[in-house]
């Protein structure tokens, strides 16, 4: 079992910076690949970024690609999200992910085992 908890949304004008944090517990944290996502008001939610157990694997949406970096410190269980250049479209509900042990497809929601609670991001033009 792992429970993740995401921290760092706000508000910011288009052009700024924020930085995703998602702590999680459990000791076997370092063995799973980690991700996020976003659901923004009326749309599904949607991958945006992921990397895999040792973070020598990035992955990320088209649409975030270039301006967010996804990272991770498994000696403190964290995987962060830093978002520059944010534009209004970002604006969304960003969820933290752990993805189960076999699955290899990080766009797919079905293959994410847990989810965070989410942390609102609201990017104001």
């Amino acid at each position: 079992q792992v429970q993740l908890a995401e921290s760092g949304g706000g508000l910011v004008q288009a052009g700024g910076s924020l930085r995703l944090s998602c702590a999680a517990s459990g000791r076997t944290f370092s063995s799973y690949a980690m991700g996020w996502f976003r659901q923004a008001p009326g749309k599904e939610r949607e991958f945006a970024a992921a990397i895999n157990w040792s973070g020598g694997s990035t992955y990320y949406a088209v649409s975030v690609k270039g301006r967010f970096t996804i990272s991770r410190d498994n000696a403190k269980n964290t995987v962060y999200l830093q978002m520059n250049s944010l534009k209004a479209e970002d604006t969304a509900v960003y969820y933290c992910a752990a993805y189960h042990p076999s699955s290899y497809n990080y766009y797919n929601l079905g293959s994410v085992a847990y989810w965070g609670q989410g942390t609102q991001v609201t990017v104001s033009s």
